[in-house]
């Protein structure tokens, strides 16, 4: 049977690790509830040239003609969107990834705030003991940072910052995000050949 895995996108920098975990949990067969912030699609054309409709059915339809050929599901659903199936513990994913996540909702996260979507799932996951994965994107960390961290961590949160390994020797921006979104993929338990495994054959 195939997960349901809940993806948000915030504002932080690195929206190429978010869309590449996206394609990459398509292409695994996962079925995607996306949830987006406002924030995340000025990044998306501040860093990657790519508009993301405000329409959800619109971004559907780009995102699935941009990963033609996988045998995923998605749906995507904004920030207000109540009703999503991510906003209750009455039906949770089988995992969330937060990736990339700013330091605001990491902050609104741990003090137990729900005033959007991605702040309530990620609350659901939290209380339901289900796997939360947030992927900051910020540096250098804060005393704030550290300590909102250490909370969601105590809380059973899983912070899985984006800092790459360069000890494969990377040559390419793509491999240097792959290397963060295998390590995503293998927390949630989903395969993946994305790099050779340390010890293995290279």
């Amino acid at each position: 049977m195939s997960k349901r895995i809940t993806l948000a996108w915030t504002g932080a920098s690195g929206l190429a690790y978010g869309l590449r975990l996206l394609e990459c949990l398509l292409r695994a067969g996962c079925r995607v509830d996306l949830l987006i912030s406002q924030a995340a699609r000025i990044v998306a054309r501040q860093e990657l040239d790519i508009t993301l409709p405000g329409d959800s059915a619109e971004l559907v339809a780009l995102l699935n003609a941009r990963f033609a050929g996988h045998n995923g599901e998605i749906r995507v659903y904004g920030e207000k969107e109540w009703f999503a199936p991510a906003a209750s513990g009455s039906n949770p994913a089988d995992g969330m990834v937060i990736c990339p996540c700013t330091m605001g909702s990491l902050a609104a996260i741990a003090h137990g705030l729900a005033d959007n979507l991605i702040e309530r799932a990620a609350d659901v996951m939290l209380k339901e003991k289900r796997l939360l994965i947030l992927v900051p994107r910020e540096t250098p960390f804060s005393l704030i940072h550290l300590r909102n961290m250490t909370q969601l961590a105590e809380a059973g949160a899983t912070i899985l910052p984006a800092n790459p390994g360069f000890y494969y020797r990377p040559e390419t921006v793509a491999q240097v995000v792959d290397f963060i979104v295998a390590r995503i993929l293998d927390q949630l338990s989903i395969a993946n050949t994305l790099l050779p495994r340390w010890g293995g054959d290279v």
